[in-house]
């Protein structure tokens, strides 16, 4: 049940093993590759997130396509959504990031302030969003780990990238990841004995079309607010009962 974390946390380890490396290397070659140099990363690591994205999206598909009530997907989905707007919930997340950034920082000051800068951006990163939850829910439920497979991918792309510009912090935040994914993921199996294979299969497609908006955000494609989405993922737990 643990697997799909255990995935993304060594993901993080190695691309932030690879981001240092990458940072150690960067003084030798800047002064031949200049400017053109600077252009050419920034492209690649764009393509690289869109075809990343790409991959995203095709799980997300996938995961979707598990459902076999229609109806209730798109209840949860538009119930989920007004639960999620009228509570706001993009927007207390990123108050309850912003207050997470802000006392980690406080504690984490005597270790150096790239460290806590490095650990604190990429914890948050790594496990504010829809998908690091819907990853976990799924390992959790299913035992799959598709998801977080992907976001291991994501996540590692992503820890080269913080790592070579923020130091050592990124390593210590595949703990953070661990635990955060770990809890949900643990709660999870706990309770899927209790709620039955349709539920799971409604909880799975609701949540995988969550991660399709994910990728579409990430291709640049729309701007749509997931975390005010995320209460359907729960919402088939009392629809199967129903309908």
């Amino acid at each position: 049940m643990l697997t799909g974390t255990i995935i993304n946390a060594l993901a993080i380890l190695a691309g932030s093993a690879v981001g240092l490396g990458v940072h150690a290397l960067a003084g030798r070659f800047s002064a031949v590759l200049g400017a053109r140099g600077t252009r050419l990363g920034k492209r690649l690591q764009t393509i690289m997130m869109q075809g990343i994205s790409l991959c995203v999206l095709y799980v997300g598909i996938s995961g979707s396509l598990k459902g076999q009530n229609t109806l209730v997907a798109i209840l949860s989905m538009v119930i989920g959504a007004v639960l999620g707007e009228l509570l706001d919930l993009d927007a207390r997340m990123g108050r309850l990031g912003q207050w997470v950034q802000d006392k980690l920082s406080h504690i984490l000051k005597s270790g150096g302030s790239s460290v806590a800068d490095g650990f604190v951006t990429a914890s948050l990163v790594f496990c504010v969003g829809a998908m690091s939850i819907v990853g976990a829910l799924e390992n959790g439920l299913t035992g799959q780990f598709d998801t977080l497979k992907a976001k291991a991918v994501l996540d590692g792309v992503s820890a080269v990238v913080f790592a070579s510009s923020l130091g050592l912090g990124v390593v210590l935040s595949a703990g953070a990841v661990f635990l955060y994914q770990g809890i949900i993921a643990l709660a999870a199996s706990a309770l899927s004995p209790l709620l039955g294979d349709a539920v799971i299969a409604e909880m799975t497609c609701v949540g995988s079309l969550l991660i399709v908006a994910l990728s579409f955000n990430n291709l640049g494609m729309t701007k749509i607010k997931i975390m005010n989405l995320l209460p359907a993922i729960f919402l088939p737990i009392l629809l199967c009962r129903i309908l």
